[in-house]
């Protein structure tokens, strides 16, 4: 399994970013799609990408990729893959299937025809034995992805997607992917950056998803490392293998080569923020505390802020055909107008109401006043946010919440004025 073709999606606007990643860690130059990366490698390769992916949503192996005008052709197309060779009968399976353009009318009715091709491959190999579809904790995930005309089919090697990282169970009222924080923190550079000792501080850090996320970089610690995959189910598995591909991971930690600091209003998120801190292996390496965004003074790091808007979108960043069943992945993030939870969460999320007109321009100011020569971002599908912020921006990166376009805004603090060269730089990573 050296000549595997894989697939790894990831949110728009982030595929550059991780066709980085995928080379630190692979040594193997990716294909940059739309919402993902293509590369070919080997069955250890793929596990590595498990274990060290910050900005991959999966990682699939692309089994087929055939014309097709019928759900007969995707029957077809099914039947023709070697299914005995990675799982047997005895396990569950799962398909899923998205679609963008696709001229079919039910997608229901396509993802039956492809689960029963793979039920009767199993049966004619297998003396009528076939294994059992389960919905909801299946062993094999099965991702089948239509265009106007043709048929990918996926078998997917990770199971729970990658952002569910293990350690995050205390959360709020709008929680962050830590796949989009991850990819706000590379996007800022700070994940380079945090090698020289430059700091990071989130001062809306609710549960704290990106200071985590932010710590862990900076201790080295491998995404996966606490976590289980589906591939740890698939025949070509050896255990020995992954042992030592854990092993090196953790001879790999080192102590935090930067701080790394977040703060928010709310002392229930901080609360939060700690515990999941201490179950991802880093209480020792970030340290929280409460208070307004716009109270905290000058200590050595930041953030980048996040206003958002949600719709479902499926695997490869689209938004979801309708009449696919059982096909919708969670949404990014749950927004919330509970403001007992985390009021200042609420002002900076509710970017086009009343309260966030007077919040802005006030954090800009505290920035201002207290953090000239730190460097801020904000991410936001809000393109005049700068305006109201009234601060010019130094930098935008497109990047995608879903289907919702926002903007990485960066902005270079200087006191008193939006214009000048920074000192000593901070990072913000945003107000989700």
């Amino acid at each position: 399994m050296n000549q595997l073709q894989l697939f790894l999606p990831c949110a728009a606007g982030v595929e550059a970013l991780l066709a980085a990643e995928v080379q630190r860690v692979t040594g193997i130059q990716a294909r940059a799609w739309r919402a993902g990366v293509q590369l070919q490698a080997s069955w250890r390769d793929a596990l590595q990408l498990n274990l060290h992916s910050r900005l991959a949503q999966r990682v699939l192996i692309e089994l087929q990729h055939n014309q097709y005008r019928s759900e007969q052709d995707l029957y077809n197309a099914a039947a023709n893959v070697a299914w005995e060779i990675w799982f047997t009968p005895k396990q569950t399976f799962k398909v899923e299937i998205t679609a963008q353009h696709s001229p079919l009318t039910s997608l229901n009715f396509a993802a039956l025809k492809i689960k029963d091709a793979i039920a009767d491959r199993f049966r004619a190999k297998f003396d009528d034995v076939r294994p059992s579809v389960d919905t909801r904790w299946p062993d094999v995930r099965v991702y089948v992805h239509l265009t106007t005309d043709t048929v990918t089919i996926y078998i997917d090697t990770s199971g729970e997607p990658l952002f569910k990282r293990g350690w995050r169970e205390d959360k709020g009222d709008a929680p962050l992917k830590e796949t989009l924080a991850a990819a706000m923190i590379a996007a800022s550079g700070w994940d380079q950056l945090c090698k020289d000792g430059v700091p990071l501080y989130d001062p809306c850090c609710g549960s704290g998803t990106i200071a985590i996320e932010a710590a862990q970089v900076a201790c080295n610690i491998a995404p996966g490392i606490n976590r289980r995959f589906a591939f740890q189910k698939y025949l070509p598995f050896q255990g020995h293998v992954w042992d030592g591909l854990l092993d090196q991971a953790e001879a790999a930690i080192t102590a935090p080569t930067a701080p790394v600091f977040g703060s928010d209003v709310s002392f229930r998120m901080v609360d939060f923020a700690e515990r999941n801190a201490e179950r991802a292996g880093v209480a020792n390496a970030v340290e929280f505390r409460g208070g307004d965004a716009r109270d905290q003074r000058r200590r050595q790091g930041q953030h980048i802020q996040h206003d958002h808007r949600n719709q479902p979108i499926d695997e490869f960043g689209q938004p979801l055909q309708q009449d696919g069943g059982d096909t919708r992945e969670e949404p990014a993030f749950e927004t919330s107008r509970d403001r007992s939870a985390n009021p200042g969460r609420e002002q900076a999320q509710n970017a086009w109401g009343e309260e966030a007109t007077d919040f802005f321009p006030q954090l800009a100011a505290h920035w201002k006043k207290n953090y000239a020569g730190w460097t801020a971002h904000v991410l936001t599908p809000d393109l005049k946010l700068p305006g109201k912020m009234r601060l010019k921006e130094s930098r935008r990166v497109p990047m995608w919440n879903g289907p919702i376009e926002c903007r990485l805004f960066r902005f270079d603090m200087v006191a008193g004025s939006a214009r000048g060269k920074p000192g000593d730089r901070i990072v913000t990573p945003p107000i989700a």
